[in-house]
Parts: C-alpha cells; sequence; structure tokens
C-alpha cells in the first residue's frame, strides 16, 4: 500500500496547496489545457481540481481555455459511456452559468477506425498482444487528433492527465523516465509542442477517493454514485485516455472496451451483472467477447482455420512453427467468418432490445451503428468485391425488419443467381472470388466508358489470388526454404562465391 500523499499537511491544506500550484500555472502562460477526462476516479480529480481552481480566480484572469476531452471507442461498457456523456452535459451547463472557460467535448475515432469496421469490414482479427491493432486507432488518433488541433490553433498546449505512480510499477517507471528533475511541465514525447501535466502523479488510491469523497463536485454530479459504480466491479483501475503506446491498454483497466480481448476476462462488467440483476442485459455483450477470445490450444486451431493464409493484399508470409514445419501467418477473417460475428451482433442487440422492451425511460442501447453498418458493405462490396451483398439480408433474418441502406451502382448484372451458377461452375471458394472479382473489375470499367486502368487492376487482383489454397502456398514456402538450404556460400573474393 502506498504513502498517502496528505500525511504530512493533512488533507485540506493538501488540497488548498494543489489548488494553488493549478492556478501558477494556468497564469503562466496562454498555453491552453486539454484534461483527458475517462469519467473513472483519476481523471475526475484531475478535472475536479482544475475547475475548482480556475473558479476561485477573478473572473478577469479566466482567459485561457480548458478543453475537457473524452474518447469514446464506441465499443465502451454503456454503462461507463453513459455515466461519462451524462457528466459532460452536466459540465456543460455548469461551465456556461459560472461563465468558466471550460469546453467539455466527446470525441470519437474516424469511421475508417472503428472496431466494428476493422474487425467485420476488413477481417482484422481480434486484438492481441502480438497485434494489438485497435489502441491506436481507437484511442490514441483520436486524442491526437483533438491535441494537434489545439496546437494548430494556438501554437502550444498542455496536456493534464490523471496518472500516478501508484497505479501500478510499470506506470511508475513510465512516470520516471518522461519526468526531467522534477519538473512539473515536461515535453510529451510524440506531439510537438505539447507539454504534460499530471497534477495528481503522487497521490495513492486512496488519496484520491478521499478527496472525491470529501470535496463536492462542482458541476453538480455525484462522487458518491462515481464511488458506487466502482465498487460494483473487482478490479482497482479505470480505463485512461490513451495518447501514445505506454499508456496502459484498457485490457487491464477496471473500465474498459467491452470486446478487449487483451485479457482473459471482462471482469468489471462480470461483476456488474452478478452484482446488479438490473444490470443483468449486458450479458449479451459479454458472451460476445468471450467469442471473439481464444485461449485454448482447440480454440487458436478454430481461431486460425477461419482466417485466410494470405494478407489483404494477397501477400503470404512464412515462419517455422515450433516442429519447425514451415506454415503461413493467418491474414484477415474469411467471410463466413465476418458474417459469423456480425450475426452474434445483431442477435446481441435483439436480445438487449426485448429486455428493454415497454421501458420508456431506457434508451435503446446499438452495439453497432448504421453509419458503420454501411461501411462495412461498402468494404465489402467495393474493396473485397462482394457483390453478394449479403448484409441487407442477415440484417432482416435475425432483427425482423427491411435494412434502410444506400444502393450499390454497378453490380445489377451479376444478380444472385448468376452468382450461384458461377460458384457451382468453379472447383474451390477461392478460384470462385477469383473469376467474381475479374467481373466486378471489368465491370465497372467498363461502366465507366473507359479501358485505362484494367491491366492494372488485373494485377492487383492476380496477385491477390497467386496462391488458390494453403497447400499451394506452403508448397511454395517449402520450396523456397529448400532453395536457400542449397545455396553454399564460400568467401572466395568480392567478385565470386555463390554456388548454386
Amino acid at each position: 500500500m502506498s504513502e498517502s500523499a496528505f500525511k504530512e499537511l493533512g488533507l485540506k491544506t493538501s488540497i488548498e496547496e494543489k489548488i494553488t500550484e493549478l492556478q501558477k500555472q494556468y497564469l503562466a502562460d496562454n498555453k491552453p489545457w486539454v484534461i483527458g477526462y475517462s469519467g473513472g476516479k483519476d481523471s475526475t480529480a484531475v478535472a475536479q481540481l482544475t475547475w475548482m481552481a480556475i473558479e476561485q480566480l477573478p473572473k478577469s484572469k479566466r482567459k485561457k481555455p480548458v478543453f475537457i476531452v473524452t474518447t469514446d471507442t464506441m465499443v465502451e461498457n454503456p454503462i461507463v459511456s453513459n455515466w461519462v456523456e451524462s457528466s459532460l452535459d452536466k459540465m456543460k451547463i455548469a461551465a456556461k452559468e459560472k461563465d468558466l472557460p471550460i469546453k467539455p467535448y466527446l470525441i470519437k475515432p474516424r469511421l475508417e477506425d472503428r472496431f466494428w469496421v476493422n474487425l467485420i469490414g476488413k477481417g482484422y482479427p481480434a486484438p492481441r498482444r502480438g497485434f494489438r491493432w485497435c489502441t491506436d486507432r481507437l484511442k490514441i488518433r483520436p486524442s491526437n487528433d483533438f491535441i494537434k488541433s489545439v496546437v494548430n490553433k494556438h501554437g502550444e498546449a498542455i496536456l493534464l492527465l490523471g496518472v500516478r505512480s501508484a497505479e501500478s510499477s510499470s506506470r511508475a517507471k513510465s512516470i520516471k523516465k518522461h519526468t526531467k528533475d522534477n519538473q512539473i511541465l515536461n515535453k510529451h514525447n510524440n506531439l510537438l509542442n505539447c507539454y504534460v501535466y499530471s497534477p495528481i502523479k503522487d497521490w495513492s488510491n486512496d488519496d484520491v477517493w478521499l478527496f472525491l469523497v470529501q470535496y463536492e463536485n462542482p458541476w453538480d454530479y455525484s462522487n458518491k454514485s462515481l464511488l458506487n459504480l466502482y465498487q460494483g466491479a473487482t478490479e482497482d483501475n479505470e480505463c485512461p485516455v490513451v495518447v501514445d503506446t505506454t499508456t496502459p491498454s484498457c485490457g487491464s483497466s477496471r473500465f474498459g472496451c467491452y470486446v478487449c480481448t487483451l485479457v482473459s476476462k471482462d471482469k468489471s462488467m462480470q461483476a456488474m451483472v452478478q452484482n446488479d440483476k438490473d444490470k443483468e442485459w449486458m450479458s449479451p455483450m459479454i458472451k460476445i467477447r468471450d467469442e471473439l477470445d481464444f485461449n485454448s490450444k482447440d480454440a487458436l486451431q478454430v481461431e486460425r482455420a477461419s482466417r485466410e493464409f494470405s494478407r489483404l493484399n494477397g501477400e503470404v508470409s512464412f515462419y517455422k512453427n515450433k516442429d519447425g514445419d514451415v506454415d503461413t501467418v493467418p491474414g484477415p477473417y474469411k467471410k463466413d467468418k465476418r458474417l459469423k460475428i456480425l450475426e452474434k451482433v445483431f442477435k446481441a442487440e435483439v436480445q438487449i432490445a426485448q429486455h428493454f422492451s415497454g421501458d420508456s425511460q431506457s434508451k435503446a442501447i446499438t452495439l453497432i451503428s448504421h453509419e458503420e453498418l454501411e461501411e462495412i458493405r461498402r468494404i465489402w462490396i467495393e474493396d473485397k468485391n462482394e457483390v453478394e451483398d449479403e448484409l441487407p439480408e442477415l440484417y432482416k433474418r435475425v432483427k425482423g425488419a427491411s435494412y434502410e441502406g444506400r444502393s450499390f451502382r454497378n453490380i445489377s448484372v451479376l444478380e444472385k443467381e448468376n452468382l450461384n451458377i458461377l460458384e457451382s461452375l468453379c472447383d474451390s471458394r477461392k478460384e470462385y472470388e477469383f473469376v467474381r472479382n475479374l467481373l466486378v473489375k471489368e465491370m465497372r470499367l467498363k461502366s465507366k466508358g473507359v479501358r485505362r486502368g484494367f491491366v492494372k487492376e488485373l494485377e492487383k487482383e492476380l496477385n491477390k489470388f497467386l496462391y488458390l489454397d494453403k497447400e499451394e502456398a506452403l508448397a511454395a514456402g517449402n520450396e523456397r526454404q529448400e532453395l536457400i538450404k542449397s545455396i553454399e556460400i564460400t568467401p572466395i573474393n568480392d567478385y565470386e562465391g555463390i554456388k548454386i
């Protein structure tokens, strides 16, 4: 247990000194402040301290803007997400009433970076520690984009974070590494003209809660309700605002993305469901996350079988497995797997909607937005040439309602009947996809009235289907290995020495 930062001076004097420190830093320059706010205890403490410090200043000195920024990954725990959104709304009202230069913002990842767009649309496999593609897209980019916009407008910016050394030994090392000579402000490692300020880095976990419980929330939100939210789960950490890869993943945090596969289980959501019958409606979401994960050897084999043997561009990578045999590095999810995941998301939405049926007080829980579905559809049809356009049909079958989406041009000739005939004439699924893609490319270029670029597009498709199955790819890989073994290098001189 870490020592309290309030031990020497006591709570009241320590908080007064911290407020004085914040006021001094606020008035020291014209650099705007950006507070990373997750709605958890640590970021709430920083936001509250900052609010108290600015509110106590004379109105004439409240000139510098303070942006309170929350990143909604679109796959957040909905209880926490609603909590944060309501908190931001309260901040906006209170800041306006008190004439404070505090500006709350809720930012979201770009459409092309969102979780379901990449996993179901492009076929990215569920994140693992070796392929943690989600953190950058869902957390880092949106936060950094916002901070960069502030820097571009004002020249510089100061980022306030609720990081604490007591959170973990790795966090303590990270803070020490990026802090020079105990300076209050330190340059951000990745963001130009951006400085980092960590007001509560020396506080213990108990210090944070003591402050929040003893000092009333200034934007009329309940810190005791926040404590109750934490008590509903078992873990001891929150999901921080992530601005670089040194920040711990949401996977080890108390409140993170419900689809996170970087840990064995979503303990926070499971605890919420277990401890409160009113939260049992989240059970389908836990099931989705568990089905995306694979922990056993058998589950791993099933997962690999659901992925292509090549990358999105058709490139095949090889590696030697534990037995010394050459194998292909798994690529994106196959079409059947992507459809299966989407079906489970739709079914979960139906189950949740049934739970809330007749409850006018509860807003509908949407796990995947319409704009995300439309982007997934576009990727399947335009990027992957999957003109079967199976998403609307799946939507209607599971949800019992027609899918309202845009129409896609240039696929009318390849109607389902024609595609079925084509598939029956091909020897394999891969061969069918190859021929279908060539036809789609031809139709699209023909519709434009020009032939320019056809050869280039044809080459792209040929490269994607260089091997029609994994066995062909493995044979090529083994052949390559044998060739490498047959090469003997004899250092004779600079001009000769390679024998094949």
